[in-house]
C-alpha cells in the first residue's frame, strides 16, 4: 500500500468516526410486545405515563421505573400467564399479573340460555389491589409473579394451594390462594416479608366493581332479588335494597362481609377481622345483560404484614352460606322476621331432606304440602268445628238481631253471654287459620328464592323457578303480563272452588262473604309471573285443605255438633260470669252511656 492509499484509509475511517460521535443517532430500542389486551394500571395518582415506552434505551426505561417503583422496579416486567384454580364445584382463573382474578365459572350450573354459568370474568369484574409505598399508591396488578400450584390433603381434605410470588434481593411479596374439595370458598393471604421502608401503611386497599351478569331470562325478577348486602362487625345485616334508583352508602362501623348477591349466586368478600373505611354503591344500568353494577371499596387492616380474607363464589343454598360465615346466610332473602322462622327451621330442612330420597322437585313439593298440611291437621280440624259451632247457633244469633238490632251495644251484651252458655268462641274458626298464616306467606318467599328449583321442569313447566308460560300473549294486559301462567290459574280456580265450599260452612254474608271471591282473582295477577313452583305449591294446598275439610264433614255433622252445643248449654246454665265477662260488659256499659250524652 503506498503512501497516498494510506493517506485515503486514514481519512476515510476519520470522517466516519466523526460522524458516529456527532451527527448519527444512537440505536432504536425494539418494540417490547405486551400480551394482547392488556393495560397497564398506573402506579400513582402523580404518574400518568407508562412505561412501554419503546424509544427510549433500556438504561432509561429502567431509570424511570426505579423513580416510580423503587426497590419493587424489577418486579414490573415479565410474561403475564393465566393459572387455573379448580376443584368439584368451582373453576378459578388468576393472572400471574397482579395476581388478579379473572373469572370465576360454577361447574354444576347452567346460564338460562345453557351456556357455561360464568359468574364473574375480567370483562365484567375488576379488583384493585392498592398498597401505599414511599413512591405514592403501589396498584398490585402492576407487579408480575411466579406461580406455584400444590396440593394438601389433611384429614382426608384435598385442598388446592396456589403460591404466587414476587421476588427480589430486598424482599418478597406472596399472595396465596387456597381451594377445598367441595367448597366455593376461596381463602387468600398477601404477605410482606422484608422490603424496609417500602411500604408505608397499614392496610390493603381493595376497590371491587362488578357488573353483575344476566344469569336468569327473567331480568325484573333478577333484579327485584338482587342486593348489595353487607354484615357488620355489631352482628348486624344491612344492604342497600332491591329499588332501580341509584344508592351509596360510607359505613362508619367496621364491616365483616360484603355480599354481591343476585337472585340465586353470590360472589363475596369476607373479613379474617373487619374491613374499614367501606363505601358501597349500586346502580341498575340500562343493558339488558347487566342486572346491576356494585362497587366496594374498604381497607383491610394488615398485622406483620400479612392480610387475610376469603371469597364465596357460588349458589345461595341457605344450608351452604350458614357454613361460610356468621350472618352469610342472610344473601338468601327468608322473609320478615314472623314468616322466617318457618323457612328457617322447617322448609329448608324439609327440602334437603326429602332430596336424598326423590330427584323431581314437583314431587317434592306435593310431599311438603302433604307433611305440613299433616302436622297442621289438628288446627284445620279445630277451625272446621268452631265455623260449624257458630252455624249451628246462626238460628239464635238470628233471634237476637231481630229483638235487639237497633241496640248494637245491647246486642253484643246478649251475643257474649249467649256464647258463654252455649260454649262457643266467635274466635274459635279463625284463631287456627290465624295460626297457619305463617306457612302460608313464608313460601311466598322461599320460592323465589329456591336455587334447588333453578332449572327444574316439573309437567309444562320448562323451570319451576320462573313463571311457566302456557301461553304467550300478542299483547300486554295491565299488571298481569303479556303470558298466561297455567299453575296460577289452576291455583285460582282451586280457590274459588275452596271459598265457595267455604261459604257453606260459616255465618259470613255480604261484603266478607264476597271477599274471599276477590283475593283470589287478586292473587291471579299477582303471582302470574312468579315462580311455577310456588303456583304449584298453592294449588296442591288448596286441594289438600278441600279434601281435609271433607273427610272431616264425614266423620262430623251439624247433628253431633248442635248436640254437643246442647249440653254445653245444660252445663253453663248456672255459670257465673268470668271476671273477663264482667270487665267486658261494664266496658260495654260505659261506652254505650257516653254514647247517649
Amino acid at each position: 500500500m503506498d503512501r497516498n492509499q494510506a493517506t485515503g484509509l486514514i481519512l476515510f475511517a476519520a470522517v466516519i468516526l466523526v460522524y458516529s460521535l456527532f451527527f448519527a443517532s444512537s440505536p432504536e430500542i425494539p418494540a417490547v410486545e405486551e400480551p394482547p389486551q392488556q393495560t397497564e394500571t398506573p402506579v400513582s395518582a402523580n404518574v400518568q405515563e407508562s412505561f412501554s415506552e419503546t424509544t427510549l434505551p433500556d438504561s432509561l426505561v429502567d431509570a424511570q421505573r426505579v423513580a416510580q417503583y423503587g426497590a419493587l422496579a424489577p418486579l414490573t416486567s415479565g410474561v403475564e400467564e393465566d393459572i387455573v384454580l379448580e376443584n368439584d364445584q368451582v373453576t378459578v382463573t388468576l393472572s400471574t399479573k397482579g395476581a388478579a382474578i379473572k373469572s370465576v365459572v360454577l361447574k354444576e350450573y347452567k346460564s338460562w340460555d345453557g351456556e357455561p354459568l360464568v359468574l364473574l370474568d375480567e370483562t365484567s369484574s375488576s379488583m384493585a389491589y392498592t398498597l401505599e409505598s414511599s413512591k405514592g399508591s403501589l396498584n398490585l396488578a402492576d407487579l408480575y409473579f411466579s406461580p406455584k400450584l400444590s396440593e394438601t390433603d389433611a384429614e382426608g381434605v384435598k385442598t388446592k394451594v396456589l403460591t404466587l410470588t414476587a421476588a427480589t434481593e430486598a424482599g418478597q411479596i406472596s399472595q396465596t390462594f387456597s381451594l377445598e374439595e367441595g367448597s366455593f370458598v376461596v381463602k387468600k393471604s398477601l404477605q410482606i416479608d422484608r422490603f424496609q421502608g417500602v411500604f408505608t401503611g397499614n392496610a390493603l386497599n381493595l376497590a371491587w366493581e362488578d357488573h353483575i351478569k344476566a344469569q336468569e331470562k327473567d331480568l325484573s325478577e333478577s333484579r327485584r332479588q338482587t342486593k348489595l348486602n353487607y354484615y357488620l362487625a355489631s352482628e348486624s345485616y344491612e344492604n342497600l335494597g332491591a329499588g332501580n334508583d341509584p344508592e351509596q352508602e360510607q359505613v362508619a362501623e367496621p364491616v365483616k362481609w360484603i355480599g354481591f348477591s343476585q337472585r340465586f349466586f353470590t360472589a363475596g368478600i369476607i373479613a379474617d377481622s373487619v374491613f374499614q373505611n367501606v363505601s358501597l354503591t349500586q346502580t341498575t344500568p340500562t343493558d339488558s345483560s347487566i342486572v346491576r353494577t356494585m362497587t366496594a371499596s374498604f381497607a383491610i387492616p394488615m398485622q406483620n404484614g400479612q392480610a387475610d380474607m376469603s371469597f364465596y363464589f357460588g349458589p345461595d343454598k341457605y344450608k351452604t352460606l350458614k357454613t361460610v360465615t356468621d350472618g352469610f346466610e342472610k344473601n338468601v332473602d327468608m322473609g320478615y322476621f314472623f314468616v322466617s322462622w318457618v323457612n328457617k327451621y322447617i322448609v329448608v330442612h324439609l327440602f334437603s331432606f326429602l332430596e336424598k330420597y326423590f330427584n323431581n322437585y314437583g314431587i317434592i313439593i306435593i310431599l311438603i304440602v302433604l307433611i305440613i298440611k299433616l302436622a297442621l291437621s289438628p288446627l284445620t280440624y279445630k277451625s272446621y268445628i268452631g265455623m260449624a259451632k257458630m252455624r249451628v247457633i246462626k238460628p239464635e244469633i238470628d233471634e237476637l238481631k231481630e229483638k235487639y238490632g237497633d241496640d248494637a251495644t245491647k246486642m253484643q251484651q246478649e251475643q257474649m253471654k249467649l256464647f258463654s252458655q252455649l260454649g262457643v268462641s266467635p274466635i274459635s274458626g279463625c284463631l287456627p287459620l290465624l295460626l297457619q298464616m305463617p306457612f302460608l306467606f313464608a313460601m311466598f318467599f322461599f320460592f323465589p328464592n329456591a336455587v334447588e328449583l333453578r332449572q327444574e321442569s316439573f309437567l309444562w313447566a320448562n323451570d319451576l323457578s320462573t313463571y311457566d308460560e302456557f301461553i304467550k300473549l300478542p299483547f300486554t294486559i295491565p299488571f298481569y303480563g303479556s303470558h298466561v301462567s297455567l299453575f296460577t290459574l289452576l291455583m285460582t280456580v282451586s280457590q274459588i272452588i275452596y271459598t265457595h265450599f267455604n261459604n257453606q260452612l260459616t255465618t259470613a254474608t255480604g261484603p266478607m262473604k264476597n271477599l274471599g271471591y276477590i283475593m283470589p282473582v287478586m292473587f291471579m295477577f299477582i303471582l302470574n309471573s312468579y315462580p311455577a313452583g310456588l303456583s304449584f305449591y298453592y294449588f296442591v294446598s288448596n286441594i289438600v285443605t278441600f279434601s281435609q275439610q271433607a273427610v272431616i264433614k264425614l266423620f262430623v255433622d251439624d247433628e253431633k255438633i248442635r248436640a254437643k252445643v246442647e249440653e254445653s248449654k245444660a252445663k253453663n246454665v248456672n255459670k257465673k260470669k268470668s271476671k273477663f265477662q264482667q270487665r267486658l260488659e261494664e266496658a260495654m256499659k260505659a261506652a254505650d252511656a257516653n254514647k247517649r250524652k
